[in-house]
């Protein structure tokens, strides 16, 4: 008897879970339900009526960064989070205002963030909004009226390179929230604190800590020693940070974590004898009460590529040999299609969406993708591998509709050159601790001839070249069946960068914003476009949908930014009409849509003042090495960057230029000070190297003006993790 009632609860549970797929009225957190399938059941717009969308309400924010997050709605109160943390509670309806929230940060945090000053989302629990700023602290705010209820800091060590860029995950009686900082020296983890009264509950860590320190924190931490270098580079954290992705499954009492890449990026600088450093790269399923781990899978073993496993999951059930199966379906960076059952971290299919040559396929019986390693000797001598370390998928949320049974998703095709920078080792600052340089596959022709005669060598003589010059890139909306990993249908973007996330609905409609400020509604069966309505401001962002005084509205959270923000495509809105934060909101009949007005053409920089006094060639060159392992990460000397394009300075910025970087004057900017990391000496090299780099760029734009040709033409880009 007890068997049977066992067997009936459980199908009641399995069909309440299918009947619940799906967001109604309200989007209670940024993957819209329980599931995050970024599925909604509202119908009132659908392929039949899409046409008739337009302008509901805008709310312009003043900032100019990434944009990531996708609104939570609750009772016709939308909360979102924006640049660094701050958070906007609105009327759904109107946009109207109810309050805002700003935390106050340390601008020194910026120096240890690799990929701009971005917020995933909130969550929301029993009148509580939890957000995790860009300094690693974590707040509770009281939804009604934004007032802090308490704040928790996250970080560990406050002297490595952590910061929080995700959205928390509520599970039961607890919030838990990860951190970023893979790229730096970080030891990654994840904490669990109180909902109620922010009191730490639990600890994870996902990189074991240096043996001889003593017993590792968890005996779950002991089994993952046993996969790691005793001699590897404790010092510098290990990465594995879970920057994103924590996902609760109430059904099975789990929650999932999403491990990120190891820091230095190749296991022979990480781990010198190799090994499959458990937990980088992995999902980790974990106990919500006590943090041990009560499965594991891991992706991507002794990971030499940034592959991380922090992109977005989805929890669904499918139909597998006549079973309802609880699925876990994951696509990370490494260009496979996993569905993993739930129950037990099983993989039940893992198909390449790309092509790759890190492996050629995973092993089913054993979970392990078959490497090849002639791909990760790139420490050795440089090597072209698929998929690029930017992922065949990365954080850009995808969407599950149980209608169509389909996953609809931004993919990537394609690769990038990997070798190390001579004579880099990594150590331990707050800069990029890597010495992997990375250049994407549609610069590598651009780059070639000024690469070093051994790496160009390398690189004429890989086989890899020829699907470079024939197709360097394929960026793609597509609609896959999970379980072949087939593509059903697929829409090509106009640039590799031209990613962004994706909502699904009960209407047959599939929802996608693009670089060039468009919202496009496509018909979720075949891909046909059936609508579009230009912004004006770049997105990336996933929509989403939801009714109130039985109104549906689509909202989407518009800025350009992310992983490589501070170089801003050419095709981009944010490129011709600035990157003015918003958050757009649009229903049936609406009006038209505020867009705004292009930039002034571009001048030709400033003549810059006379060279520094004593300065030499040699001077200059050690002030570029200083600029690029420092500064450029997020000065990318862009004529229309995010961030001052420092070789177009003015004459008052020339002559503050010591007071600006080593003593922070313009820190309430955002601009923090250098005085602990670089000399006198070494600001002036970074000063003389500029002043170089504006008298070569004024000359050459004043050369392209007079001949009539565009001031800044497209530039290819190398990035160096030194």
């Amino acid at each position: 008897m007890k068997q049977i009632c066992a067997l009936l609860i459980a199908i009641l549970l399995a069909a309440c879970a299918r009947s619940q797929t799906g967001a109604g009225d309200d989007w209670t957190n940024p993957g819209g339900d329980q599931g995050k399938t970024h599925f909604s059941r509202l119908d009132d717009i659908n392929s039949e009526n899409v046409t008739r969308l337009g302008f509901a309400w805008e709310l312009r924010l003043d900032t100019t960064r990434g944009m990531e997050a996708t609104p939570v709605v609750i009772d016709g109160v939308m909360v979102t989070s924006g640049v660094a943390g701050r958070v906007y509670a609105l009327n759904a309806a109107t946009g109207e205002e109810h309050w805002r929230f700003e935390p106050e940060i340390d601008p020194r945090v910026h120096r240890g963030t690799c990929c701009d000053m971005v917020n995933r989302g909130v969550a929301v629990k029993d009148g509580r909004v939890f957000v995790g700023a860009l300094d690693g602290v974590l707040y509770a705010l009281d939804l009604r009226t934004g007032r802090v209820l308490w704040r928790v800091d996250t970080i560990v060590d406050r002297n490595r390179a952590y910061s929080i860029t995700g959205a928390p995950e509520v599970a039961g009686d607890v919030v838990i929230i990860g951190n970023g900082g893979a790229e730096f020296d970080v030891r990654g983890y994840v904490t669990a604190y109180d909902v109620r009264t922010g009191r730490e509950r639990w600890r994870f860590y996902t990189v074991p800590r240096d043996p001889a320190q003593g017993p590792q924190e968890s005996p779950d931490l002991e089994a993952a020693l046993e996969t790691w270098d005793p001699e590897s580079r404790w010092d510098i954290g290990g990465g594995g940070t879970a920057w994103d992705t924590i996902h609760y499954d109430p059904e099975f009492n789990a929650v999932y974590v999403g491990v990120g890449n190891g820091g230095p990026y190749h296991v022979a600088r990480r781990s010198p004898s190799g090994g499959e450093n458990l937990y980088l790269c992995s999902i980790v399923a974990l106990d919500p009460r006590t943090g041990r781990v009560k499965w594991h899978y891991q992706e991507t073993p002794g990971d030499s590529w940034d592959y991380t496993a922090t992109q977005p999951m989805v929890l669904t059930r499918l139909d597998i040999n006549g079973e309802s199966t609880p699925v876990l379906l994951h696509a990370p960076k490494n260009g496979f299609l996993y569905v993993i059952d739930r129950r037990n971290g099983r993989v039940i299919a893992a198909n390449a969406l790309v092509y790759m040559n890190w492996a050629s396929g995973v092993d089913l019986a054993t979970g392990r993708p078959n490497l090849t390693p002639e791909t990760s000797n790139y420490a050795l001598r440089p090597q072209i591998v698929f998929p690029t370390a930017a992922g065949a998928r990365n954080w850009h949320p995808m969407a599950f509709s149980p209608e169509t049974g389909l996953l609809y998703a931004s993919v990537l095709d394609m690769g990038n050159l990997l070798f190390m920078s001579p004579g880099a080792k990594p150590h331990r600052v707050r800069a990029l601790n890597n010495d992997a340089a990375i250049v994407f596959a549609g610069d590598i022709l651009d780059v070639l001839p000024s690469l070093p005669p051994p790496v160009r060598a390398a690189v004429e003589a890989s086989p890899e070249l020829a699907r470079v010059r024939n197709r360097p890139a394929s960026q793609e909306l597509r609609a896959i069946d999970p379980l072949t990993g087939r593509t059903v249908w697929s829409v090509p973007r106009a640039a590799w960068q031209d990613r962004a996330g994706v909502l699904a609905t009960a209407g047959d409609l599939v929802f996608q914003g693009d670089l060039m400020g468009r919202l496009n509604a496509y018909d979720a069966r075949d891909g046909r476009r059936l609508h579009t309505i230009e912004t004006g401001t770049s997105i990336l962002a996933a929509p989403m949908t939801y009714r109130v005084d039985g109104v549906q509205y689509v909202a989407v959270m518009a800025g350009w930014g992310g992983g490589g923000w501070s170089y801003v495509p050419r095709q981009s809105a944010a490129y011709e009409r600035g990157n003015q934060n918003r958050i757009l909101a649009f229903r049936l009949d609406g009006g038209a849509t505020p867009v705004p007005d292009p930039l002034p053409p571009l001048e030709p920089a400033p003549a810059p003042p006379p060279q520094l006094a004593g300065t030499t060639p040699a001077r200059i060159e050690r002030g570029r090495d200083l600029f690029f392992g420092n500064c450029g990460i997020c000065h990318s000397n862009q004529a229309r960057s995010l961030l001052p394009d420092l070789r177009r300075m003015q004459r008052p910025t020339h002559d503050l230029f010591q007071e600006i970087v080593r003593e922070g004057l313009y820190e309430a900017n955002g601009m923090p000070g250098w005085s602990d990391l670089l000399s006198r000496e070494d600001v002036d090299a970074i000063h003389a190297f500029l002043i170089e780099e504006q008298r070569r760029t004024r000359a050459r734009e004043l050369d392209l003006q007079r001949r009539g040709q565009p001031l800044d033409p497209p530039r290819a880009t190398i990035t160096s993790s030194n």
